[in-house]
């Protein structure tokens, strides 16, 4: 990624990985997607390649994180929908130019319109959030169980019952805490 700026936490699903631009929503707040160039890296790596991005569109783009982040925390906890970010989503996901295209592989890829504007891609990951919300994929949605954390993520594993959004860090740093804990509570015990 570029240099100066956070890596981007990179999930499996679209949606719950845009909301992973901004992580620590409860302890230091990273903000990984700082600039418009930054959203273009990242809708590039996610295969939604645009040609620029202004500031306005950045803030789009931050209200649709922040909505989708809204609404599937509150589908996670089994809470009633914000109606706020539900325009929100609805709205984003109206606006593009966006078709889902079957690779040589047997991959569906999204196709932006010609132009290649912020708002198609908007609209692929507004699509991406209601199918997730809705209830349509195979998977749960659930929210982390690092207090600084609480992102919200979906959970695709065997037995549906991941606690944290992202094992190599939030898993990681939450087992770490209870490993020093329970060495300050019984010192012997490292021995």
């Amino acid at each position: 990624m570029r240099a100066g700026f956070p890596d981007f936490r990179l999930g499996n699903v679209l949606a719950t990985s845009f909301t992973g631009t901004l992580s620590e929503r409860h302890g230091n707040a990273v903000e990984r997607i700082p600039t418009p160039q930054r959203l273009v890296d990242w809708l590039a790596v996610y295969g939604l390649a645009v040609d620029s991005c202004t500031t306005t569109q950045l803030d789009l783009a931050r209200e649709l994180r922040e909505s989708i982040h809204a609404t599937a925390t509150a589908a996670a906890i089994q809470d009633a929908l914000p109606a706020s970010a539900v325009e929100v989503l609805n709205d984003r996901s109206a606006q593009g130019r966006a078709a889902a295209i079957l690779t040589p592989e047997g991959k569906r890829r999204w196709q932006l319109s010609s132009a290649s504007c912020v708002e198609d891609a908007l609209s692929v990951i507004a699509a991406d959030a209601i199918s997730i919300i809705a209830g349509e994929r195979d998977g749960k949605l659930a929210v982390c169980a690092s207090p600084t954390c609480r992102a919200a993520f979906f959970d695709t594993s065997r037995s549906r019952t991941r606690k944290w959004c992202d094992m190599n860090t939030c898993g990681n740093r939450q087992k770490k805490a209870r490993f020093h804990a329970n060495q300050r509570k019984d010192p012997s015990s490292g021995e």
